[in-house]
């Protein structure tokens, strides 16, 4: 194949075609990059450090304590070496966009940075450095839970008022008309961080881009949710907010079959991070029923414990092996690739999700390839029509070559072209947290 590429865009795709001279030669398997369609950067470095049994049963909950402490000392410097970072291994393990929930806002204390968006302006600053396509979706934050609850002291650094969040959001906005490919969206964080009011405003206020939303996550929001309302956090989404496919439904994890219906007709991504919902025992997204209702669905790699586009595929599928008891359950029909089907779902609903010109290898989508080692002992010896699954079901993120981003060479030989300077600053900064 001839991939012909020009300010980072692909030109055209040529099957037999013969490489002209001075053009880079690659053997190897292209695939489209991955979308990220969820992730919170600044995690990446916390990562290991809640895998202690407290003195009770742990959940969600009391890992998010962990994190509130965590989150006390970090400055504007240290967000930006650990976005880097995650920004780094994302492109290293096969995704080459990302859309950025990003909700770390405020200094320690909880005061505002003279730049209310100092800090949505360090991800753009990591997102450039690494070479990885972004989109920016600040949070909006503003209570402690259902019903108008104050916050608590460790979400000091979330909390907005809605016209603090919308200059906020208009302070970032700046970043998006002075740096080329930056897509700006919106995230009101959860139900139970903004007052319905506040959502309806947010809503107006950001008529264009992506919406991203955390909903379901937990049984325990599910039961606050309707001691609240009396409805469960889907049902109320779909009532009372003109869900479409500009939404992405980040977890959607606890929903019934009519809510699971809901969704899948309106056209919104569900944003899944399997590998965050196992680190913290969320439970499993119905997916099968999802799929067989014609939903969309990508993935996501949220805390960053482990950044893998490949292990986010196979846990999906493993997950729901367990669930059923069968096998190869995600894949369409008989005889269908399962590597190929999850692949290619979480193409499309990743695209859909960060609003960009990506998830095919097409003329007029951005150039983000990502180029499988063929020599690799998982695909060596097979025919290619199985290697997308030993991709995806044995070698991984061990398998990948070669990455490109935008046209541009990110990772060569499996290495992200600045790991060890953007490693070392990584290393610098934490050591001084923990």
């Amino acid at each position: 194949m001839r991939i012909r590429i020009a300010d980072g865009r692909i030109l055209s795709v040529e099957a037999g075609a013969n490489a002209p001279d001075g053009a880079e030669r690659i053997r190897g398997a292209a695939l489209p990059g991955l979308p990220n369609l969820h992730s919170h950067c600044f995690q990446r470095g916390m990562a290991g450090l809640a895998e202690r049994r407290g003195p009770a049963s742990d959940s969600f909950w009391t890992w998010r304590q962990v994190m509130y402490r965590f989150l006390e000392r970090l400055d504007p410097d240290d967000v930006e070496a650990i976005a880097a970072m995650a920004m780094v291994e994302m492109l290293e393990g096969g995704f080459t966009s990302l859309a950025e929930f990003h909700y770390l806002h405020h200094a320690p204390d909880g005061s505002a940075y003279d730049n209310p968006a100092e800090l949505s302006g360090r991800i753009v600053a990591a997102a450039a450095e690494t070479g990885i396509g972004l989109t920016l979706l600040p949070v909006a934050y503003a209570q402690g839970g259902f019903g108008g609850a104050a916050p608590v002291a460790g979400q000091r650094r979330f909390i907005n008022t809605l016209e603090g969040f919308l200059r906020l959001r208009e302070a970032a906005g700046r970043f998006a008309a002075n740096g080329p490919g930056l897509v700006l969206g919106v995230a009101p964080h959860s139900l139970r961080a903004v007052t319905p009011d506040q959502l309806a405003a947010i809503l107006a206020g950001c008529p264009e881009g992506p919406v991203h939303i955390h909903i379901a996550e937990q049984m325990r929001e599910v039961e606050d949710c309707l001691a609240w309302s009396g409805q469960r956090p889907v049902e109320w989404l779909m009532t009372h907010a003109a869900v479409d496919p500009r939404w992405c439904l980040v977890h959607a994890t606890h929903m019934t079959a009519e809510e699971t219906r809901s969704v899948a007709a309106s056209g919104a991504v569900a944003g899944l991070c399997p590998i965050t919902e196992a680190n913290l025992g969320d439970g499993l997204f119905p997916g099968a029923d999802f799929a067989a209702r014609g939903g969309t669905f990508g993935v996501g790699s949220d805390s960053n414990v482990e950044i893998s586009a490949a292990a986010e595929l196979r846990l999906y599928e493993y997950g729901q092996r367990l669930f059923r008891r069968e096998r190869n359950v995600l894949a369409a029909h008989e005889g269908q690739s399962t590597g190929e089907a999850l692949y290619s779902a979480a193409l499309a609903g990743g695209a859909r999700a960060l609003a960009r010109n990506v998830g095919a290898l097409a003329p007029g989508l951005s150039a983000d390839i990502v180029v499988l080692d063929i020599d690799h002992p998982a695909l060596a010896p097979i025919d290619a029509e199985h290697w997308l699954d030993a991709y995806v079901f044995v070698a991984g993120v061990g398998a990948i070559k070669t990455v490109f981003a935008a046209g541009r060479t990110v990772v060569d030989a499996g290495r992200h072209v600045a790991r060890e300077r953007i490693a070392s600053r990584f290393i610098e900064r934490l050591a001084r947290l923990t």
